[in-house]
């Protein structure tokens, strides 16, 4: 029997005997379907890393200097935890010796505050937080900070500590209603400052917003807000290529070696997180998920295998006569068993097909109705394909190898 008109008395069946088909395809539609929406769900939170954390939070090719670790194994256990908080902090007299020492086309930033929450208001809106941070150097060029108005403080005001501040698009609309913040004052804390550019829409990240933010020089009142002991919370380099972050990171690690006057046996007492450690961490967890939300659909596809080896057998008993009648008329063996596997392949693949369509649409409401991003990944689609396949030539196997067996003078016998 041909292929193709295999397929199509399969297709035939299906459309005879709806009722036992939705129940041959149910099995595999839903293991299909969790499949779908888990691979996307992780997918897109891995792509969500990597392009708007590692990116907005981190920078792109850069590293943070800081006393302790925030993404690295390094505060796994206790004795570490307490070792580093007993670490030096970071001061700003540490900022010159390390710019000076960086290779020609870095970039540098310190910051502190780390979206330190703190109360704001203005005559133009009620009190509310804001996420304040005192900056100094590259910082904007850094982040990628782009100003829809305005514009960022120069080295001159971050060097003077000018009372001046760089805010989001949300602080903007909250404490300037239908007005021009740029020029109009904003108190943080207790201090005043003016207002001088507005950062363009940032969206969101982990469900935390990106436009509340409020940065002013760090040497202004706003280092004494976010840090009253003066230290730095990390300092920022940037380099060009990957290569030259690594050679960046060489030349800071000896500076403050040399600066913290540390023996080579001894362990560096600082430490500089970078995209990769902080990815590093994040990916175990993604994996975690993956491995665990893989589990659910699996046994959705032995199920779906299951129903589909069942409802075959049962198709081999009700059709007995006609396979009697197809070999009387010189049917071979390997033609019955091609229908038979034809059409268990058939069933289970249009399941995974619906099941496909289900999982894109419901990842596509997850990421609608919550926090979290998805992303279709095209291989998962190919995945799912081949394992609806897979699974209904496997569940098929054994009801076609029984089908083609029977004997057609017996299989005549039997009565519809």
């Amino acid at each position: 029997m041909p292929f193709f008109e295999a397929i199509r008395l399969a297709l035939l069946q299906i459309r005879v005997q709806k009722l036992k088909s939705f129940f041959t395809l149910l099995g595999v539609t839903i293991g299909v379907m969790f499949l779908i929406a888990v691979v996307s769900i992780v997918e897109g939170m891995a792509k969500y890393m990597k392009e708007d954390f590692a990116g907005k939070l981190l920078g792109v090719n850069t590293f943070t200097l800081r006393s302790r670790a925030e993404f690295s194994d390094e505060q796994q256990d206790d004795r570490s935890i307490r070792a580093s908080l007993r670490r030096q902090p970071l001061r700003l007299t540490d900022v010159d010796p390390i710019v000076a020492a960086l290779p020609a086309g870095s970039r540098w930033a310190l910051q502190s505050g780390d979206f330190n929450m703190k109360k704001a208001s203005s005559p133009f809106g009620r009190e509310r937080n804001v996420m304040a941070m005192g900056v100094e150097g590259d910082y904007f060029a850094i982040k990628r900070y782009d100003l829809s108005s305005g514009r960022a403080f120069l080295p001159l005001e971050a060097k003077l500590g000018a009372p001046v501040v760089v805010i989001g698009s949300e602080v903007a609309k909250h404490f300037f209603p239908n007005l021009e913040p740029v020029g109009r004052g904003l108190k943080i804390g207790s201090s005043e400052f003016q207002v001088i550019g507005v950062i363009e829409p940032q969206g969101n990240l982990f469900g935390m917003s990106m436009d509340r933010m409020a940065i002013a020089p760090f040497r202004s009142a706003m280092g004494r807000i976010v840090s009253p002991r003066g230290n730095i919370n990390g300092i920022v380099v940037q380099g060009a290529t990957p290569v030259a972050v690594d050679e960046a990171m060489e030349v800071v690690r000896e500076v403050m070696r040399g600066r913290r006057k540390l023996r080579p046996a001894q362990p560096d007492n600082f430490v500089m997180d970078t995209s990769a450690t902080a990815l590093a961490e994040i990916n175990k967890v993604l994996n975690i998920v993956k491995v665990a939300g893989t589990a659910l659909p699996a046994i959705g596809l032995i199920v779906g295998g299951m129903v589909i080896m069942n409802i075959m057998l049962v198709a081999v008993a009700e059709r007995t006569h006609e396979i009697g009648i197809r070999k009387s008329l010189g049917a071979r063996r390997k033609d019955i068993l091609r229908q038979f596997l034809v059409e268990s392949a058939t069933l289970s693949t249009m399941g995974a097909i619906i099941g496909i369509a289900l999982g894109i649409i419901g990842a596509q409401i997850i990421a609608w109705k919550t926090p979290l991003p998805t992303t279709v990944a095209p291989w998962s689609i190919v995945v799912a394909t081949l394992l609806g396949t897979v699974v209904g030539i496997v569940a098929g196997v054994y009801p076609a190898s029984r089908a083609s067996r029977l004997d057609p003078i017996d299989a005549l016998r039997q009565e519809y």
